[in-house]
């Protein structure tokens, strides 16, 4: 199958809806904006492109996604319209999802779940209100993605403009040399013959088992005939923080005594990461761009899709600040580095001397949001398992077939994973609070990602009040693009 027909096959959905004011061709806007200056003060024009960077000494032509000064991704202001011309440089289809924002469905970015791929040199406008303040990002909702076809998407709010905060903006991601489809055949191609994909070490056994369900870490010894947990189904060549490794890290200059607020966005395709701040003790105060209560830690897990906003404050003497990214299960790192004026940097090794943790449910059981969900009684109930195994490289949702919903309704689904792997599960259009964590009830986090160790369940609950044909499924890129992907459906919706 040739590269473009797979990526217009991927994910794709029955398109239902027709043109909304949400999204219109370019030249509707034109007409549009003749009459409307206030409009043209707004517009902000992104374009795919493709861009080079440099990746261990070699050249890698990889996408981008830019403004006309050639800065990636967008800062907007809270309670704004997003106002945003995309156009397309690349020689082939592609289509971008808005991952944190609420845009309505026509606005999505999944193929043809309704909106067509947007074509070469082809201009499309979007106009939805922005919403609230976070941390989010875009990528494309195609194999593309693995080809760092994603970049921030910052939104401000009043009282992040009045803190007396440095902001550090972190994009983490895996990178390969080889195709995405060369990576997928790859990981195909070892189950039709038997053979574990790569490296898919490594924790064993029911005691295990037992230990991460209880939200207290991974170790544990195999028992005989217990299957293992995969961590990871690819090594990749690199790892990357701002398009960078640490064999040449971004250095941000900081202030003595000053504090920054970190917006670390877990961009990867396929690789789970641990923030380590190192002898600086961080403040987690958001996650997927929601509010929690302060958190204290110098650790903090990130899955595929997630994002964390951190605030440190620093010390009144001149030194320099690591903030590495841990990659799970193995002793791959990657990071910047945050200096003052005078200090010296040190080259720090891409791999350090012990794997990086293991994601379990710690934190997430601890997390309490500032804005919890309104106590309601759910209207609909739902139950969904995670299958799969590396074996046969195949990956469901069972139980997905009747997520239909009606607008106004509370809906809560409880979600097992029944797999040996981690399942990063990520709802669009909406966001979700967190209200249990293998049986017991929470008033957790509201989010729009949350990670499902194996063996466990987490329960969510969200408002149904952003009518269409809605993903949600595993933010692994290879797991979605082999079958772990649903929709929740609105009642109405074709």
């Amino acid at each position: 199958m040739k590269r473009r027909d797979f990526l217009n096959g991927l994910m794709v959905g029955a398109a239902a809806l027709g043109t909304s004011a949400a999204l219109r061709p370019i030249s509707t806007f034109a007409q549009d904006a003749k009459s409307s200056s206030a409009q043209d003060a707004t517009l902000h024009n992104l374009s795919v492109s493709y861009r080079t960077i440099d990746v261990k000494g070699r050249s890698a032509r990889v996408f981008g996604l830019v403004q006309p000064d050639g800065r990636p991704g967008l800062t907007l202001d809270a309670g704004t319209d997003f106002d945003v011309a995309l156009s397309s440089a690349i020689d082939e289809p592609t289509l971008i999802h808005w991952h944190g924002l609420t845009p309505p469905w026509a606005a999505d970015g999944v193929p043809d779940n309704p909106a067509a791929l947007l074509k070469p040199s082809e201009t499309r406008h979007y106009i939805f209100p922005v919403g609230a303040g976070g941390t989010h990002w875009m990528h494309a909702h195609t194999l593309q993605e693995q080809n760092l076809l994603a970049a921030p998407l910052i939104v401000r709010t009043a009282d992040d403009l009045k803190r007396d905060e440095q902001e550090v903006v972190v994009l983490l991601h895996d990178f390969s040399f080889l195709s995405a489809e060369e990576l997928l055949a790859k990981l195909k191609g070892n189950a039709a013959h038997g053979a574990m994909p790569m490296d898919h070490g490594s924790m064993q056994g029911m005691a295990g088992m037992q230990h991460m369900m209880s939200g207290n870490g991974m170790s544990g010894m195999a028992m005989p005939g217990m299957a293992a947990m995969d961590l990871n189904d690819i090594d990749y060549d690199a790892y990357l923080a701002n398009d960078r490794t640490l064999d040449d890290p971004e250095v941000v200059r900081v202030e003595k005594g000053g504090r920054v607020r970190l917006r670390i966005i877990n961009g990867a395709t396929a690789t789970a990461f641990t923030i380590d701040t190192g002898g600086l003790s961080g403040e987690l105060v958001a996650v997927d761009g929601q509010g929690v209560q302060s958190v204290a830690e110098t650790s903090f897990p990130v899955s595929m899709g997630q994002r964390l906003d951190i605030r440190l404050s620093l010390p009144e003497e001149e030194g320099t600040f690591p903030v590495l990214a841990l990659r799970e299960g193995a002793v791959d790192r990657t990071g910047v580095i945050l200096a003052t004026a005078g200090a010296t940097v040190r080259k720090i090794a891409v791999q350090g001397d012990a794997k990086g943790p293991v994601l379990g449910m710690d934190l997430e059981q601890r997390l309490r949001p500032v804005s919890p969900l309104a106590t309601r009684a759910a209207d609909r109930r739902f139950k969904l398992s995670l299958t799969g195994d590396m074996a046969a490289y195949n990956w469901a949702i069972d139980g997905a077939d009747g997520l239909v919903v009606k607008r106004g309704e509370r809906i809560e689904i409880a979600i097992t994973n029944a797999s040996m792997m981690a399942h990063p599960m990520h709802l669009h259009g909406h966001h979700f609070q967190v209200i249990g964590i293998n049986g017991t009830p929470i008033a957790g986090a509201v989010r729009d990602t949350v990670l499902l160790p194996p063996m466990a369940t987490v329960a969510l609950a969200f408002e149904a009040d952003n009518p269409g044909r809605w993903p949600l499924h595993c933010h692994h890129l290879y797991h979605m693009a082999t079958g772990m992907m649903a929709y929740v459906t609105y009642d109405g919706i074709g």
